[in-house]
């Protein structure tokens, strides 16, 4: 009977064990909240104090602080770390709410993020201000990026729209309010155009106007036209169009004029344009001639897109530039062009000159993180805005079918702009008896 019970023992515990490994790779949510947490937060109170003397993240005490403590207290005069006020777990990681004291800055435990990582045996410890003087580090417990899963309460809203996950296991969201221009960078197959179809997912559910550039002849949007307002897929055209988007520019400027304010939101509800985001696929093959012929065409094209990126955030149009490489190779006014475009999204690159390209100007520091994205984890990007602040993200795999469904469900969502009816898209109606057809959408007025 003992040596029954001892076999049945040790069977639960290796069962046991081998529970814990498989959910380890497999389920690392459910590990982290079994194992995971318990043995970080434990290790996080025990060795807080001297991890942050070590690191360099305490200061002197004050001379009354100071005085006390020798004279009432009667204890050793040491130095202050910063106050912890929250610890909260997630199914993530770890946040940790602390008060720095006088002396320290949030730059100073940013720069010691790393050694904060290994000294807690945390995948990944980001340090995000939240109000003055105060951090909050987020401490991740596994690889977030390995497999992604947006957090459920992540939705498109206003103008902003979720489309990948941060490595510390949030939402990072196109925010069009906040950074109205923005360039996505990246090699072939480095996940550029999953980026771009989470995009148009989310931007889809919006009450906002979709306008495609893709120049190669629509291989990557043609599908989405349901919820496109124009679609072009020629340099000619494309000039076309940007040329139109300027003559709009300009008569919502009057409008805002007329109005006295300065700004799209500042006017009423019943009295504001809809928004327009023109979703650039490939930005070379506007930049690039063949012959001497088409440098006129490339000039009325440079100049409407800068003059767009510089002015038509208040008038609610905004630009999403993508491309492979974007800098002064590419002719004479990309320099220009690429420093109004405030947000950056660089993916996997082939060389680093193409990194800095995209980060060296708003983020230093994220140039060599986006140079070190492996190939075997297409969707990784760096995200970057003029703020200096960046992150690494990595975008949920997201079919073409997918995308193309959610399109289709809020064409109605299609707002009435004559000044883009010359180029909205022909949509293939669905299949009936009678064959395929191809059918222009009905504009629905907003």
């Amino acid at each position: 009977m003992a040596d029954l019970t001892m076999w049945l023992e040790a069977t639960g515990a290796l069962a046991g064990a081998g529970g814990l490994g498989y959910a380890k790779v497999r389920a690392p949510r459910v590990y982290w909240s079994l194992v995971g947490m318990p043995v970080t937060w434990g290790r996080f109170i025990l060795s807080y104090r001297s991890t942050m003397d070590v690191c360099g993240l305490t200061v002197h005490p004050s001379g009354l602080r100071a005085f006390m403590t020798r004279s009432v207290a009667r204890r050793e005069v040491q130095p202050v770390p910063p106050k912890i006020r929250r610890i909260r777990g997630t199914s993530t990681g770890l946040r940790v709410t602390l008060r720095l004291p006088a002396g320290l800055e949030p730059a100073d435990v940013m720069a010691s993020s790393e050694r904060l990582r290994h000294a807690w045996g945390a995948h990944s410890v980001t340090v995000v201000e939240t109000k003055p003087g105060f951090v909050e580090l987020r401490m991740t417990g596994y690889d977030v990026l390995r497999r992604v899963r947006m957090p459920r309460k992540a939705r498109p809203h206003d103008m902003a729209v979720p489309v990948a996950v941060r490595e510390d296991g949030t939402a990072f969201e196109r925010d069009y309010r906040k950074a109205p221009m923005a360039l996505t960078l990246g090699a072939n197959h480095s996940g550029k155009s999953m980026y771009q179809r989470n995009l148009i997912k989310g931007l889809a559910q919006l009450p906002v106007a979709l306008v495609g550039i893709d120049c190669k002849r629509g291989v990557e949007q043609s599908a989405f036209a349901p919820r496109l307002s124009a679609l072009v897929t020629t340099p000619d055209d494309a000039a076309s169009l940007l040329g139109a988007l300027v003559s709009e520019m300009e008569e919502r400027f009057d409008l805002l004029s007329r109005h006295g304010v300065s700004d799209l939101w500042e006017l009423p509800a019943a009295l504001r344009p809809v928004p327009v985001v023109v979703l650039v696929d490939e930005v070379a093959e506007l930049f690039l001639i063949s012959s001497k012929k088409d440098e006129e065409r490339r000039e009325r094209i440079v100049t409407a897109l800068i003059r767009l990126a510089q002015m038509a955030r208040a008038i609610g149009i905004y630009l999403e530039i993508c491309g492979q490489r974007f800098g002064s190779d590419l002719g004479k006014g990309a320099t220009m062009l690429r420093a109004q475009l405030t947000g950056r999204v660089v993916h996997r690159v082939n060389d680093k000159q193409t990194a800095e390209m995209g980060l060296a100007d708003v983020a230093p520091d994220a140039v060599p993180a986006a140079s070190l994205i492996q190939m075997n984890r297409p969707g990784t990007a760096v995200a970057a805005d003029v703020s200096g602040g960046w992150s690494k993200i990595r975008t949920p795999e997201t079919s073409r079918d997918e995308v193309v469904a959610v399109c289709r469900v809020f064409a109605h969502l299609v707002p009435e702009l004559p000044f883009l009816d010359p180029f909205r898209p022909y949509v293939p109606a669905p299949a009936s008896a009678a064959g395929p057809s191809l059918v222009k959408p009905r504009p629905v007025t907003e």
